[in-house]
C-alpha cells in the first residue's frame, strides 16, 4: 500500500513535466505546416501575438509557463495526427 501512495506524487510530477515539454523549434514548424496552420492562427488558438509563435518556432524565446502549457497541448495533438511532422529532420 505504502509503493501506491509514494507513486501518486510522481505520477502527478511527471505529468507536469511531461505536460510542458516542447520538441524543437524546426519540429514546432513542421506540425504547424503540416495541419496547414499560419504563425497567426496558431498564435490566435493559443491567445498570443504572431510574432511569439515566429520566435518560438525559430528557436529565439520560449514561451512562459501558462503559454508553454497550452502550446505543448497543441502541439502534442498536431503529433498525433501528423506523427511524419514530428520527427526531426537531418539538415541536407
Amino acid at each position: 500500500m505504502m509503493e501506491v501512495t509514494m507513486s501518486d506524487p510522481l505520477r502527478r510530477v511527471d505529468a507536469l513535466v511531461d505536460a510542458d515539454t516542447l520538441p524543437s523549434p524546426r519540429v514546432r514548424q513542421q506540425l504547424r505546416v503540416a495541419a496547414g496552420l499560419t504563425q497567426a492562427e496558431v498564435a490566435h488558438a493559443i491567445g498570443v501575438q504572431r510574432v511569439a509563435v515566429a520566435r518560438w518556432e525559430a528557436g529565439l524565446t520560449k514561451p512562459h509557463r501558462s503559454n508553454r502549457l497550452k502550446y505543448a497541448h497543441f502541439l502534442r495533438r498536431l503529433a498525433e495526427k501528423y506523427p511524419a511532422a514530428a520527427q526531426e529532420v537531418a539538415d541536407d
